[in-house]
This record gives C-alpha cells, sequence and structure tokens, in this order.
C-alpha cells in the first residue's frame, strides 16, 4: 500500500482524502491546509495533519504527495515534493502557463520519481459514452463533436474568482472538456478560436465558447457557461453516417445511424408557415435509432494506475504530452479571446 499525503483540505483536497480513505491500493498518512479551520476539519474526520508543508515532504514514509490548492501556488509545491523523493498527483489545471509545466516536467525528470494530473473527468460515464461511438466506427469518422456544460450558479466565490490565483472557468472546467476533446481527437490542432463571458465577473471568465479546427477537417465545439438557466445537450456529434447525443450524463447516448441516403418520394411536411421536403424527418426506411448503455466507471482506476506505474508495471494513463497540450491549448485560448480572432496553431 502506497502511504498518500495530501496538501490543501479545501474542497478537492478533502474529495482526494475521502477517495484514498476507500482505495485498495493507497492509505492516507495525512494532510495539511495553510487555513487552520481546514484542519480543524480534517482532525474533525479522523485525519491526522502536519504541522506545514515542509512536514509533508520531510515524512519518509509518504511515497505519493497529492497537491491540491489554487492553482498559482501548484508549481513550487510540485518541484519541492519531487525534490524530496516523493511521486506527485497535481490538481487540476496543472499551472497557469506552458512554460510552468515544462518546468515541473524537467523536476520530475531530474528527480527520477513520478509526476501526473488529475483528470479524473476521464472516467465520466457521458465522455466515457460518446468516446465509445466513436473508437467504434459504428457511426464513421466524426465531423464534429459539441461539448458542453451549462450551470446558473456563476462563480464560486473563492479564489477562483480571482485572476492571480488562475481563476475562471476555462482553468476551472474548461481544462477538463479540453482533455476529454484531446482523449478523442488525436489528430493536429490547426486553429482554433475562443471568446469568454464576462456576465457575474469582469475578472476572470464565467464561461467560455471554445472552437477548434484540427487537420483533417474535422472540428470541436466546447461551451462552458454559469448564466444558463436552460441547459443544452451535454454531448452532440455529427459523422459521417449518423449522429449522437447525450442529454446530460443520467441518461443513455442515443445514435440514429443512417442506413441509406436516397429516400425516393419524399413526402413535405408542415414546417412553420410553409411546407419542406429538405427538412422532412427521416424514418426507419433509412435510419436506424438506438440507445447505448451507461458506461461503468471507477474513478478509483486513476489512483491504482498511478500505484502500478510507481512500481513500473503499468504506463501512466495522463501522460506529460497530454498534459502540456491541454496548457497550450488554453494559453492559445486566453490569446485567442484578448486578440478576438481566430489563433493559427500547431498543436
Amino acid at each position: 500500500m502506497k502511504k498518500v499525503a495530501v496538501i490543501g483540505y479545501g474542497g478537492q483536497g478533502a474529495w482526494h482524502c475521502e477517495q484514498v480513505l476507500k482505495s485498495d491500493v493507497c492509505e492516507l498518512k495525512g494532510t495539511y491546509d495553510i487555513r487552520e479551520v481546514r484542519n480543524d476539519a480534517a482532525k474533525q474526520r479522523g485525519i491526522f495533519v502536519y504541522d506545514s508543508d515542509e512536514a509533508v515532504m520531510a515524512d519518509p514514509d509518504v511515497d505519493i504527495v497529492v497537491v491540491a490548492v489554487p492553482n498559482d501556488s501548484h508549481e513550487y509545491l510540485v518541484k519541492d515534493a519531487l525534490k524530496a523523493g516523493k511521486n506527485v498527483i497535481c490538481e487540476k489545471p496543472v499551472e497557469m502557463s506552458v512554460a510552468s509545466v515544462d518546468r515541473m516536467i524537467a523536476a520530475a525528470k531530474e528527480a527520477g520519481k513520478l509526476f501526473t494530473v488529475h483528470q479524473n473527468r476521464r472516467w465520466d460515464v457521458d465522455f466515457r459514452a460518446i468516446k465509445q461511438i466513436v473508437e467504434s466506427g459504428e457511426i464513421g469518422k466524426p465531423l464534429c463533436i459539441e461539448s458542453r456544460i451549462h450551470g446558473s450558479r456563476g462563480i464560486p466565490s473563492d479564489w477562483r474568482c480571482e485572476k492571480e490565483h488562475g481563476g475562471g472557468m476555462i482553468f476551472d472546467w474548461g481544462v477538463h472538456l479540453i482533455d476529454q476533446m484531446l482523449q478523442i481527437y488525436k489528430q493536429k490542432i490547426t486553429s482554433l478560436y475562443c471568446r469568454c463571458s464576462h456576465i457575474t465577473n469582469k475578472e476572470v471568465d464565467d464561461g467560455f465558447k471554445l472552437d477548434l479546427y484540427f487537420e483533417d477537417g474535422a472540428s470541436a465545439h466546447i461551451e462552458l457557461g454559469t448564466y444558463n438557466f436552460i441547459a443544452m445537450p451535454r454531448f452532440y456529434m455529427t459523422a459521417e453516417k449518423g449522429s449522437a447525443i447525450i442529454t446530460d450524463w443520467r441518461h443513455k447516448c442515443h445514435v440514429a445511424k443512417l442506413t441509406k441516403w436516397v429516400e425516393k418520394d419524399v413526402t413535405p411536411v408542415q414546417n412553420a408557415a410553409g411546407i419542406t421536403k429538405t427538412m422532412a424527418p427521416r424514418d426507419s426506411l433509412t435510419l436506424d435509432e438506438y440507445d447505448i448503455e451507461i458506461p461503468v466507471c471507477d474513478v478509483h482506476e486513476f489512483y491504482r494506475n498511478f500505484c502500478l506505474s510507481i512500481d513500473g508495471k503499468a504506463e501512466q494513463i495522463v501522460k506529460h504530452a497530454e498534459i502540456r497540450r491541454v496548457m497550450q491549448v488554453i494559453e492559445a485560448a486566453f490569446m485567442s479571446d484578448e486578440q478576438k480572432q481566430v489563433i493559427a496553431v500547431e498543436i
């Protein structure tokens, strides 16, 4: 059993502690937070609390350090833990620039220790379902995949509202949605366009719309909103041989597979104040519709994989090149929003 210490006992740090307490490969050694109120909360849960982050690094029993603090503090804690001979799991986003990511990766190589980012949304059942459809080739090559998360409560009223700490929704949820999309599309991104919203917060983005264009002609639309009182579907995909939709994570993926393109003698339908053949719905003569069962996912696979990787028995699921690619997209997205134009890239 690997011994784990968590630095930061906020919402995500406490989540990590609970996951490790239930793990079959890890054992929780303790936690530390700069806020005494959070340390008190950990003690009430029966968790050992260190005196400082230096005390965490100095504990010879700790195999893995989880960094779960505000985004602007990730780099120095990750590098300190690596230098102390610990393997490191860093909360997302890994940091706030590609340069910072490169320094952390270099520190891991120098220390000879493992370093990864907690991209836990790779185990979301809705993402797994749409990825399953793509990989099966059931409805052919994707032409465009739309990924959306819509909420209506604005940004949490903590450091996530503050630019200096890496606040805003691109860093909060966007990093997950971008990572998911890049797990589906492996092709090079040749250009992108991003526009951020500032409805409830002028300092950081409280939502964004990001379009990615790939070298094979496919595209992706990623959208995050915190001022949407009616949510659009979680995923919508158009492909060469059909379409797929997931309304939200609780529902099955619905697929419409094209069985025949040409349909003779299409009957016009009434549409608003006129008739149309072009928009007449298809029927079972040319379309096969069905649902895909919700996949079974276990987020503990992340911890199992990391522990096996430490022992040289597996390859890391969340790889350095993938971490870096996501941050490249984020940097370019901010540049596109600032310049209000499409950005040519090679990512």
